[in-house]
């Protein structure tokens, strides 16, 4: 008795596990791996078009296919994570390839041998003239910048997952830590579009990629330091395995009859897992889960996951398909975003850029959307979120599909003001025979801080509701592919951009054709945007009116040692 009173004691002493206290060192890394990522993000279409001797359009183009890749990629880092690792063990991992990317880039950009030579003090009308860099610095260039893509991708997707995961699926919290995650993304940006901006305008390229690089190595350290006290995912198979499964078999079984019932339809019961009632859309796929009867009229079940699934894997099937068309119709928004990180930063170069006595680097001026979701965020989450919650019983105060939708709304009115203001700045450079000149227009840079303030508003609503409804909405089996499909938004948006802004210039004859913004046509491409955002939004209220919300069954058994139960979510790594 007296050594089980000792182990019973032991076992009151483990620190638990999960929490407000793990997730800290989730925010931390997010700070301080967003400083890195962001500043880079706002900033390297300067040293493209500054550094690298690439045109306006060109450099704009790298910037966003970059921005896009390093998206998309967390496909490849959620299947990771939900298929082979634990979350934290993908965050570490990708990290490390991400801190390699950043290496490479300080590297080129110390050496002034690996890039090509400063194309400097030449008009405007010159820079065509600039020696482009040679294939081997193109090559470092590249390397550099797609390892940190290919690294970010996978942090971005395993690493909210993980920060959600240290909470119980109904526990209030984990709706306010979504809110909290994007406050230390927010913190992190604002430091890397001052900060690390400021030092790669003054002290040089190579120290900002230093400083990357040194944020990206603490980043990965302090997320280790809370490993003994996370709840990590037990990785349960290829999610896209599973659904690859469903249409094979859904195929095989064409020819069957519809199945009317749910006992025709096989299911079984886990232990501490969920299970996905059978739903109204999407019945083509319920024939993979029929069992099949014998002669003698009695039912035999193949459990070859070849031969036949269970209901729960054919509904979370149809959560994916239901999801696609959500997550296309938000694509647009995104593209909208790109053209602030890439046009409104050379917007922003023409102009006065002293503020309050201070010389604001132009791409710094991202930091005022920043601080406007600085300060809202909390607002939201513990004033609105709470008497939202009151008035319609949804814990998060309203539904995710909801929150994207406002933010789409406030995307359509950013890029019209957009307009506005490149209309007002082109008048200025006319009034005070500026066209041509490389002085800064008499006219302050906080002018775009209009734009940038709505767009803020929008993407503190859309960012977290997309995050937070594809990690919901996702079966336990794929919350780190949920969340990396929420990123596949901004990598289509990204994509588009570049396409658009190809089409737009040969269809319009070259509305930003030039290396000078003064006599481009950007105002019209601004209002563009704005039209087919309204457009968007039409397509987005359709998709989300047929969206159906996930129901779930969660199955509890106490834990019987003696029978060799086992949980699903280990408190190990």
């Amino acid at each position: 008795m007296g050594i089980l009173r000792a182990f019973n004691g032991q076992a009151k002493q483990e620190p638990k596990r999960g929490g407000i206290r793990a997730t800290l060192f989730v925010y931390a890394m997010e700070g301080l791996e967003n400083m890195a990522f962001i500043s880079n993000a706002v900033s390297l279409v300067t040293y493209f078009y500054g550094y690298m001797n690439f045109s306006l359009t060109k450099s704009a183009n790298t910037l966003t296919n970059f921005m896009g890749t390093s998206f998309l990629v967390a496909l490849f880092g959620g299947l990771i994570s939900d298929t082979y690792l634990s979350r934290f063990k993908t965050c570490v991992l990708f990290g490390c390839i991400e801190l390699l990317g950043y290496a490479a880039l300080t590297v080129q950009a110390h050496f002034h041998q690996l890039r090509p030579p400063p194309c400097q003090g030449l008009a405007i009308s010159q820079t065509t003239q600039c020696q482009a860099a040679d294939s081997g610095q193109a090559a470092i260039l590249f390397t550099g910048l797609y390892l940190v893509g290919f690294g970010t991708s996978g942090v971005k997707a395993a690493l909210p997952s993980l920060g959600a995961d240290q909470f119980e699926e109904r526990d209030s919290k984990r709706s306010s830590f979504f809110n909290w995650f994007l406050l230390s993304f927010t913190v992190g940006a604002i430091i890397g579009v001052t900060f690390i901006v400021w030092i790669s305008t003054n002290q040089g390229w190579d120290w900002a990629f230093g400083l990357c690089t040194a944020a990206v190595l603490v980043s990965i350290m302090v997320l280790s330091m809370g490993k003994s006290l996370y709840r990590n995912n037990v990785p349960k198979g290829s999610p896209l395995l599973r659904i690859i499964q469903v249409f094979v078999v859904a195929i095989r079984n064409r020819k069957l009859p519809q199945p009317g019932i749910e006992d025709e339809l096989h299911e079984v019961a886990r232990v501490h897992n969920e299970i996905l009632p059978r739903t109204e859309q999407f019945r083509f796929l319920d024939r993979a889960a029929i069992k099949h009867s014998s002669n003698n009229g009695s039912t035999s079940i193949n459990l070859r996951p070849w031969r036949i699934c269970t209901v729960t894997q054919v509904e979370e099937t149809k959560i994916i398909i239901r999801m696609l068309p959500i997550i296309l119709s938000t694509v647009f928004m995104n593209t909208c975003l790109a053209q602030l990180q890439t046009f409104t930063v050379q917007q922003s170069t023409t102009m006065n850029t002293h503020v309050l006595g201070i010389k604001m680097p132009g791409s710094s001026i991202p930091v005022i959307p920043l601080v406007f979701m600085f300060i809202f965020i909390p607002i939201y989450d513990c004033v609105f979120v709470p008497i939202a919650r009151k008035i319609t019983g949804i814990p998060t105060g309203i539904r995710y599909l909801q929150r994207i939708g406002v933010g789409l709304v406030l995307s359509a009115i950013s890029m019209a003001v957009a307009g506005i203001v490149e209309t007002r700045r082109k008048s200025v450079a006319r009034e005070h025979g500026m066209v041509d000149s490389l002085q800064p227009l008499p006219m302050n840079v906080l002018w775009l801080g209009y734009q940038y303030s709505i767009f803020g508003l929008a993407d503190m609503f859309t960012f977290v509701g997309l995050i937070q409804f594809f990690y919901e909405e996702s079966s336990a089996g794929m919350k780190s592919l949920g969340t990396a499909i929420s990123w596949c938004s901004s990598a289509f948006g990204y994509y588009l951009s570049s396409v658009v802004v190809d089409v737009v210039n040969k269809v319009s004859g070259g509305w930003l054709d030039n290396n000078n913004l003064n006599r481009d046509k950007l105002d019209y491409f601004y209002w563009l945007l704005a039209g087919m955002s309204v457009v968007n939004f039409g397509v987005y209220l359709v998709c989300a009116s047929w969206y159906r919300y996930k129901k779930v069954e969660v199955i509890y058994k106490e834990k019987n040692h003696a029978e060799g139960k086992q949980v699903e979510m280990l408190n190990a790594v």
